[in-house]
Formats: C-alpha cells, sequence, structure tokens
C-alpha cells in the first residue's frame, strides 16, 4: 500500500514538472488562454440556467448591444470572483482552472508527441476533459443557494419546488466535486505525458548537437 501511494506521489510530482515544464511553450498558453476565457464565461452564464442566454438574445434582438455586451462582461468578471460569493466562486474557478490546463495539455501532446499513430493519450485526454466539462456545466452555478443549472429540470420532474431546488444544490456539488476529482487524475496522465515528450525532446537534442560535434 506504501509502494502505491509513494507511486502515486511520484506520478503527480512528474505531472506537475510536465505542466511547469509546458508552460515554458507558447503553444501551452494560446489554447489555455482560449478555454479559461470561453470555459469560464459559459460557466458563469448557466450560473442562473438559461435566463443569461435568454437576456442576450433578447438584447440583440431588440438592437441593444451593449446590453448583451455587458451581460458577457459580467459573466467573464465572475470569472475573478467579482459579485460571487467565495465559496460558490472557489470551487467553480478550481473547475475552471483544471479545465483550462487539461485542454492546453491535450494540445501540447497532440502537436508535439513523437510518433502520433501510436500515442493514444491526447485522445482519452480530449474525451476525458470533455466528461470534466461536461460535469462542470451540469453543476455549474450556486450550489450553496440551489441556483443550479440543474434546479428547473428537477423542478418539472418534483412536486415540491422547494424541495427540488434543494437536492438540485447538493447535485450541483457533488457534480462538481466529481469534475475535480476526475480532472486531477487525467491530469496526472496528460502531465506525465507531456513530461516524457518534453524530456525526449531535450535528450534528442542534445544526442544531435554531441554527434555534431563529433562529425
Amino acid at each position: 500500500m506504501r509502494e502505491k501511494l509513494a507511486r502515486l506521489f511520484d506520478e503527480f510530482g512528474l505531472a506537475l514538472r510536465g505542466l511547469l515544464l509546458a508552460t515554458r511553450k507558447k503553444c501551452f498558453w494560446f489554447p489555455f488562454i482560449v478555454t479559461f476565457v470561453i470555459f469560464g464565461t459559459l460557466i458563469n452564464l448557466l450560473s442562473n440556467g438559461f435566463s443569461s442566454f435568454s437576456l442576450i438574445f433578447a438584447n440583440l434582438k431588440s438592437g441593444e448591444i451593449l446590453g448583451a455586451l455587458n451581460i458577457l462582461k459580467t459573466a467573464f468578471l465572475g470569472i475573478f470572483g467579482v459579485n460571487k460569493s467565495f465559496s460558490d466562486w472557489a470551487l467553480n474557478f478550481v473547475l475552471i482552472l483544471f479545465q483550462s490546463i487539461l485542454v492546453a495539455l491535450v494540445f501540447f501532446v497532440i502537436k508535439n508527441q513523437p510518433n502520433k499513430k501510436k500515442d493514444k493519450s491526447s485522445d482519452s485526454g480530449l474525451e476525458s476533459s470533455a466528461i470534466v466539462a461536461g460535469l462542470a456545466v451540469l453543476g455549474s452555478g450556486c450550489p450553496t443557494c440551489g441556483t443550479t443549472l440543474l434546479a428547473p429540470i428537477l423542478g418539472t420532474l418534483a412536486s415540491g419546488a422547494t424541495g427540488a431546488v434543494s437536492f438540485a444544490g447538493k447535485l450541483s456539488m457533488i457534480l462538481n466535486i466529481l469534475a475535480i476529482i476526475l480532472a486531477i487524475f487525467v491530469f496526472r496522465k496528460l502531465g506525465l505525458t507531456t513530461y516524457a515528450i518534453i524530456k525526449s525532446e531535450k535528450y534528442m537534442k542534445k544526442k544531435t548537437k554531441e554527434n555534431e560535434k563529433d562529425n
């Protein structure tokens, strides 16, 4: 048991080193920033179900472009905790950060893996990150106050609206926790692959230079 735990900690340590090494590459930051902005804004837009989208479309339909942009601006600022309670903001921020890292690592692996036909980690990583995103979207909102995407869905299935909202908040919290746990283990796999790719690349460059000197 101790050996397994020690190995697990070692793997997470290498995965973290892989992430730190990847952040030195330009190809990491573009998908990270794009995912962080888009996914983070989407999560905050869904905090009140689909009402934010309805307001955006209503503003666009009436020609109030600034009104629609203000809604998007508010959702974007929510990523950084503006007008959010700390507990709900912290949970959503962790999910947004993890999702952005996973997507960035997937793109890094796809771009830099030496043998794209044999390496399946990028495909499985992309599928897993999509599951993380799905859980995060379902659990998005304010779990502590019950204003989640699940509330109106459960409200149509349950006779008691108050009970449905309360249950939605609890289910939302569970889904968010599951998303974070899944994200951690997906990160371990992608981080290890990233570390191996970068170290292999450095070794090949060093070997090439040594061969050039010998010649």
